[in-house]
């Protein structure tokens, strides 16, 4: 049996069109894809945005509006691998606007979905096999809300 890959399905309470265009506008090589709306059948208004089917930098998605059943918290969160600090700065601006900071480069946006900003590097540093260059990245790490890779190389060298 072979499948069709995965899609993530993200449940909104009325907001799902609005979040959809907000991540497309945010992530490069990224798009909108259709839009389903209800029909008289509901349970939605008839005409509403049932959901909207959006691709983040290829990952594909589908935005549904369930109600305010379900929401979301932390136990789920998306990772978002930054090339550089230029890019954590920049994703980070634009996902806390309406949103909330956390800690150690987590956050949710002003939807409620949690991101965590990495830049790349940051695992090779906190694992690294020599014990106390890891302990020294790894604490440098959980002290920030937003990472500072070049803070965190500073620790892990000793400096």
């Amino acid at each position: 049996m072979t499948g069709g890959g995965f899609t993530t399905c993200l449940w909104f309470d009325g907001q799902a069109e609005e979040a959809a265009n907000f991540y497309v506008s945010i992530f490069p090589s990224s798009k909108l894809g259709r839009t389903s709306r209800y029909s008289e059948a509901g349970p939605g208004e008839p005409g509403s945005v049932l959901a909207v089917e959006f691709e983040l930098n290829g990952q594909k998605f589908v935005g549904v509006n369930g109600g305010p059943e379900f929401t979301f918290d932390e136990a789920i969160s998306f990772q978002i691998h930054c090339d550089d600090q230029e890019e954590v700065d920049r994703y980070w601006s634009l996902l806390t606007e309406e949103g909330e900071e956390s800690v150690c480069g987590w956050l949710k946006d002003k939807f409620g979905v949690s991101w965590q900003v990495i830049p790349n590097g940051l695992v090779e540093l906190i694992s690294d096999p020599d014990s106390e260059k890891a302990r020294r990245a790894t604490e440098a790490m959980l002290s920030m809300v937003k990472l500072d890779i070049r803070a965190i190389e500073r620790a892990h060298a000793g400096a």
